[in-house]
């Protein structure tokens, strides 16, 4: 089992496994990301922001137990150069205990959850998505033993099946019948359950319990650290639901929540993607730096040229996005849309950074950084609270900035690539948003002049946006392909279908 990664490695280039396991994951997260606006569709209208609020407030708590409860076993499994059976039960052991131990704790501290967000209902919620934690530890050395051994496709529609179970399926039954927040925790739930089982059933392997200290200290070295690393990257994510809830209240909340949601669904797409796909690709040739360097540098080329000119589209249509999307009700959200939509490489850009330090074992590095960023975002959502969610969202997005940056000087380091490199890749897609961006004010501009809906306006905007993209790139491919664009026409054209090999085989003349 433990050298299937070698050699499949070994016998296919990294290239191509690394885009093979990218477009399938894409897809799946793709699939996800639609499904989750799908969801928001339908509940925003049946479900008020207060219950959103509510929600969001509960996960906020879910998310720090689920990184309590992991305490990095997966990732250290993932990461480890030689893995033995001992490795698999001692990670198993940690991981299902710590998942009793943090699901009693926070269904213990209910009610001091609910005082300290000042809404009382929260504490019922926090009590049963407590159940959710115990699940997640039964199930994370085998989402960590498909990670890798590369099987994306398959967690890929794991990931999106469950989320659509719970969200698609689940959500709106209970909704329609009248169980308010509590259908959000149903889907919370089932969504867990039907991954757990799944992943069990699917990935198998030796679940006796063990605890061998050799094994402990190896896991738990690498695994605190990048605990420590995303406790306080998610104390990040957390810190501006967190100052918007307390100060703000629940309404703001649910406003602000959506606005998030709305900019994360592209982040995620993409920057899920990548991180899910690069962290155990690079991780299989952290000895070897120039391979190492050359998927760093394909994953922020990837990231730029995609998260720009979303980032920039989405901030022009950002009314029309939140009116069609959430509909009349939200449309307070379209402002904090917009500035956080301008932060969009960065948050992606971070994942990408966090891959290869992931890769190396440079958690403690990652950590402090980390550190630095929670605190940027909390002081900036403070600060900007006195001036409502446009204060909050300006103040998140000089965080992110911040996070962008130091993530990128500590990579930079560690694949031994220059500044001008690292520049260089982002070039097409600054050109790209620089293009779209321009094309997409003038006729957004000008279908509003005529009075036209938000989908027109969308729509139209949109529709030009994806037609100038693939002409601009047969126009100039030197240019908006990337520095590593015959290695990258060469992996399409062996794992992409056959109408779209011939395409890449036009491009490749032009390229040579």
């Amino acid at each position: 089992m433990f050298s299937e990664r070698d050699a499949m490695t070994g016998g296919r280039k990294l290239t191509e496994t690394t885009i093979s396991g990218f477009g399938w994951t894409s897809l799946a997260v793709g699939a996800r990301a639609l499904l989750q606006v799908i969801a928001i569709i339908f509940l925003a209208r049946l479900l008020a922001p207060e219950q959103f609020g509510l929600f969001a407030a509960a996960m906020v708590v879910g998310g720090f137990c689920a990184i309590i409860s992991e305490l990095g076993v997966s990732p250290a499994i993932v990461q480890r150069p030689a893995l033995e059976p001992r490795h698999i039960r001692t990670g198993f052991t940690l991981s299902v205990a710590m998942g009793l131990v943090v699901g009693l704790v926070a269904y213990l501290l209910a009610d001091a959850i609910a005082n300290f967000f000042q809404m009382p209902e929260l504490a019922g919620v926090v009590r049963i998505m407590a159940l959710g934690f115990p699940l997640r530890g039964l199930a994370t050395v085998a989402e960590a033993l498909a990670l890798r051994t590369f099987r994306f496709r398959w967690l890929a529609l794991v990931e999106a099946g469950a989320f659509g179970l719970g969200f698609i399926v689940v959500a709106p039954v209970l909704t329609l019948m009248d169980f308010g927040v509590y259908a959000l925790v149903g889907a919370y739930l089932t969504q867990n359950i039907a991954r757990t089982l799944i992943l069990l059933f699917g990935q198998p392997h030796e679940n006796r319990l063990m605890l061998e200290s050799r094994a402990v200290g190896e896991l738990l070295y690498f695994g605190t650290g990048f605990t420590i690393a995303k406790f306080c990257n998610y104390f990040a994510s957390q810190a501006d639901n967190m100052v918007v809830g307390r100060w703000l209240g629940p309404v703001a909340l649910g406003l602000y929540g959506h606005a998030y949601q709305l900019m994360a669904a592209p982040a995620i797409l993409v920057g899920q993607a990548l991180d899910r796909v690069l962290f155990p690709t690079m991780a299989s040739v952290q000895s070897q730096p120039e391979r190492l360097a050359r998927a760093y540098r394909g994953g922020i080329f990837a990231c730029a040229t995609v998260m720009l000119p979303a980032g920039v589209v989405i901030a022009i249509l950002a009314p029309e996005i939140v009116h069609i999307l959430l509909g009349p009700n939200w449309a307070s959200a379209a402002v904090p849309l917009r500035f956080l939509a301008l932060g969009m490489l960065f948050r992606t850009s971070s994942k990408i950074s966090d891959s290869i330090v992931r890769a190396t074992g440079a958690v403690y590095a990652r950590a402090w950084r980390q550190g630095v960023f929670a605190m940027a975002v909390f002081v900036g959502a403070l600060s900007g609270q006195q001036w409502g969610l446009i204060g909050v969202a300006i103040g998140v997005l000089c965080a992110l900035a911040l996070n962008f940056l130091m993530m990128a000087q500590l990579s930079l380091r560690l694949s031994a690539m220059s500044w001008r490199t690292f520049g260089q890749a982002h070039l097409p897609g600054a050109l790209l948003a620089l293009i779209l961006g321009g094309s997409s004010i003038t006729i957004a501009t000008g279908l509003r002049g005529t009075g036209a809906g938000s989908v027109p306006v969308v729509g139209g905007t949109i529709l030009v946006a994806v037609l100038l993209v693939p002409l601009l790139i047969w126009m100039r491919p030197q240019l908006f392909l990337g520095p590593d664009r015959e290695r990258l026409l060469l992996a399409l054209a062996n794992v992409g279908p056959m109408r779209m090999r011939r395409g890449i085989a036009l491009l490749q003349r032009r390229v040579s």
